[in-house]
């Protein structure tokens, strides 16, 4: 998709898919772990771990998003990923910061780590996993 038709939410998700791939991450975005919460980028380690990534372009988007502690439960870390000119001071201090433009970025405060019960995560590693390949299938034959 050319970037004329990219919201800068979604540019700064490329930019931290590409600084997650950079850490050995394998990344999806726009991922609903459950009905009723869309994440920005979800991010699978190569230990298993499990981080979400909300992406805020401005004070205001990230003033408007009331559903972001309803990620928590599905993560081991939560970050936010903002430009470099976005207030952080305005940010919870209990999670991590990525810093990021739409090209690459920089872990600048790693997320306090809260471990998935096995259960769970089992189900979000099944789903991230059938979502990659469903999205891998549906470009090599878009006709359902």
């Amino acid at each position: 998709m050319s970037d004329a038709f990219l919201q800068p939410g979604q540019r700064l998700a490329r930019g931290v898919c590409r600084l997650l791939r950079s850490h050995d991450f394998a990344t999806l975005d726009e991922v609903t772990p459950v009905s009723g919460l869309r994440v920005d980028v979800m991010a699978l380690g190569p230990k298993g771990e499990i981080w979400v990534i909300e992406c805020k372009s401005s004070r205001v988007d990230f003033t408007s998003d009331r559903k972001w502690q309803g990620y928590l439960p599905w993560c081991d870390r939560f970050f936010w990923a903002v430009p470099a000119d976005f207030p952080v001071e305005i940010l919870p201090d209990d999670t991590g910061l990525i810093v990021a433009d739409d090209y690459f970025g920089e872990i600048v405060s790693m997320a306090p780590s809260q471990a998935l019960a096995a259960a769970r995560r089992k189900a979000l590693t099944v789903k991230f996993a059938r979502m990659a390949a469903l999205r891998h299938h549906a470009m090599r034959d878009p006709r359902p």
